[in-house]
C-alpha cells in the first residue's frame, strides 16, 4: 500500500515522538506541553490550530477542496496517575506518573496521518484532529470539550477513536456495532448507626454489623433483580469504618463501581441499591444514604459508520486482518459522549503480546493496560495514521 509505505518512512521519527511523549507523562487537565509539541507540530504542517478546548484540548483543521462534509478524528493526551516499572531509556522521567493506556502512541498515530493528509490532501472537505485531554479517572475532557463548543466551532457528520488492545495480534483491528463499552459509576454508601464502647454492644448501633449485611444485600442486585441477558457488574472495592479496637464506631462507608452496557440497567441497578441503602439500615436501629454518581455513558457504536469503518480496513490490510466482532469490554471511554452527539465508531488496534520490548527490558511483567510493565508497541504508529489517511480519504472523497 503506496500510504503505508510513505508513512512507514517516517517510522523513526513517530517512534521519537512518541517515546518523548512517553518520557514525559501528564495527568488529566495538566497536558500542557503534550498540548504545545502537538499544536506546534500542526501549525508546521500548516494546519488551523485551536488551543484550549477543555482546558488542555487541541483541535488542528485541515480542508481540501469545496466539499462541505466534514470528519473527526480523535486521539486522548493524558497520562496515569501510576508508577513505571519498566527500565529503557524512554521510561517516565516523572515519578508517580505514567503512560500505561498508550494515549502516548494514539496521539503520535493522529500526528503522523496529520502529517501525511497535509502533504498528500487527496480528499474533498475538511477534517479535524481532535486531542483530547482528560480520558483517564473519569475526568470527563471529552464532555469538557463538548462544553467549550467542540461540535458547534468544528462541526463533525461522523467521528471515530481508536484504542490499542494488548493481547491482540499486530496489525489486527477488532470493531464492535452497538453497545462497545461499559458506562463507569462510581458510589459511596453512607451508614450511621450509634457508637458506644465495645463492651456495650447494647447500648449503640452498630453501623459495621449493617455494612456487613449491606455487603450480601448488594450481591442480589445483579444476581436477582438484573436481567440476565443485560451484563452488569457491581462490585464494592472500599469500606470504612472505626479507629479503636474497643469503640463501635459511630459511622461506616462503602464504596464501590456499577458498569453497564444500556442505561435501563444502570437505572434498574441505582434505584435497588438506593431502596436497599436507606432501608436495610433501619431494621437495625440506623439510617443509610447513597450517592450515585455517573461518570461515563455505555459507549454505542453506530451501526452505518462501524460497517463503515470496517470496509476501510478490510480494503486497505485484508478481511483476514479484520475481526468485526470483537467481545464487550467492561472498561469505560469518554469517547461515549461524543457518540452520544454525533454518529461514529470506536475501534480497537492490536498490540501484541509484549514482546516489543525485549530488547530493552529483561524479566519483565505483563504487557497490560494500566500495568507498570506497559509499553506502546510502536510498529503500530504507520498502521493506525495510514488506517487514518485511508478513512478520510474514504469519508470524503474526491470527486
Amino acid at each position: 500500500m503506496k500510504t503505508l509505505d510513505e508513512i512507514q518512512r517516517a517510522h523513526g521519527e513517530l517512534t521519537a515522538l512518541r517515546r518523548d511523549i512517553h518520557a514525559h507523562p501528564e495527568l488529566a487537565f495538566q497536558e500542557t506541553r503534550t498540548a504545545n509539541l502537538v499544536a506546534e507540530r500542526l501549525r508546521a504542517l500548516g494546519l488551523e490550530v485551536h488551543t484550549g478546548l477543555g482546558k488542555t484540548g487541541v483541535v488542528g483543521v485541515l480542508r481540501a477542496g469545496s466539499g462541505k462534509k466534514s470528519v473527526g478524528l480523535r486521539a486522548d493526551m493524558d497520562a496515569l496517575p501510576m508508577p513505571e516499572h519498566n527500565r529503557f531509556e524512554h521510561k517516565s522521567t516523572i515519578p508517580g506518573r505514567m503512560h500505561g493506556c498508550g494515549h502516548d502512541g494514539h496521539t503520535a498515530i493522529l500526528l503522523g496521518a496529520a502529517q501525511y493528509l497535509a502533504a498528500h490532501p487527496d480528499f474533498d472537505g475538511t477534517v479535524n484532529f481532535i486531542f483530547q485531554p482528560a480520558e483517564e479517572g473519569g475526568n470527563a475532557g471529552a464532555r469538557a470539550m463538548m462544553e467549550d463548543g467542540l461540535f458547534e466551532r468544528f462541526p463533525c457528520d461522523a467521528i471515530f477513536g481508536l484504542h490499542n488492545m494488548p493481547g491482540m495480534p499486530v496489525n489486527q483491528f477488532g470493531f464492535r456495532a452497538g453497545p462497545t463499552m461499559a458506562s463507569s459509576n462510581r458510589w459511596d454508601i453512607v451508614i450511621k448507626g450509634l457508637g458506644g464502647h465495645a463492651a456495650q454492644p447494647h447500648a449503640a448501633v452498630d453501623p459495621i454489623v449493617i455494612a456487613a449485611e449491606m455487603v450480601q444485600a448488594l450481591q442480589t442486585v445483579v444476581s436477582r433483580s438484573r436481567n440476565p441477558l443485560d451484563p452488569a457488574v457491581l462490585s464494592i472495592t472500599q469500606i470504612h469504618a472505626g479507629d479503636a479496637y474497643n469503640v463501635i464506631p459511630g459511622e461506616a462507608v462503602l464504596r464501590g463501581t456499577v458498569r453497564t452496557y444500556t442505561v435501563e440497567a444502570l437505572d434498574k441497578i441505582e434505584a435497588d441499591m438506593r431502596r436497599i441503602a436507606t432501608t436495610l439500615p433501619q431494621v437495625y436501629g440506623g439510617s443509610g444514604e447513597l450517592d450515585f454518581v455517573r461518570a461515563y455513558p455505555p459507549l454505542v457504536n453506530w451501526e452505518k459508520e462501524t460497517a463503515f469503518a470496517i470496509q476501510v480496513a478490510e480494503e486497505a490490510f485484508g478481511r483476514e486482518n479484520i475481526n468485526p466482532q470483537v467481545p464487550q469490554f467492561m472498561g469505560a471511554e469518554d469517547f461515549s459522549f461524543f457518540l452520544e452527539k454525533v454518529p461514529g465508531c470506536y475501534l480497537f488496534l492490536g498490540n501484541g503480546d509484549g514482546d516489543h520490548r525485549l530488547q530493552s527490558y529483561h524479566g519483565m511483567g505483563p504487557c497490560q493496560l494500566h500495568n507498570p510493565n506497559y509499553d506502546f508497541n510502536d510498529a503500530l504508529l504507520p498502521v493506525g495514521a495510514s488506517y487514518w489517511v485511508k478513512l478520510v480519504q474514504a469519508f470524503l472523497p474526491k470527486a
